[in-house]
């Protein structure tokens, strides 16, 4: 069997990796691009009704998305979000105190 490359050891050695080994992964700029549209269309109608932590918007984003490991992840993304834009919020500060004569 021939080699793809040149070198037998190092990085580059053996066969190229085939397509569908590397499908699901996360590529940089794929990452920028869905931030992107995030940042500018905000959420779908779906997600704005599931931004909750229970049972019922697991089953919710499950029935959408199509796999219970997918509504998982999902529903963690929204929950980060939703931790983010609380902390985001100024706090309520307490009145200053009554000065007596």
């Amino acid at each position: 069997m021939a080699l793809r490359y040149t070198m037998a050891v190092g990085l580059n050695e053996g066969h190229k990796p085939r397509h569908s080994r590397r499908r699901g992964r996360l590529t940089k700029h794929t990452k920028f691009v869905r931030d992107m549209i995030q940042k500018v269309c905000g959420f779908a109608p779906y997600e704005r009704r599931a931004v909750s932590k229970n049972k019922w918007a697991l089953k919710f984003i499950k029935k959408r998305v199509g796999t219970h490991i997918g509504a998982k992840r999902k529903r963690k993304e929204l929950s980060n979000v939703l931790a983010a834009m609380r902390k985001l919020l100024p706090r309520k500060t307490e009145p200053p105190p009554l000065a007596s004569p």
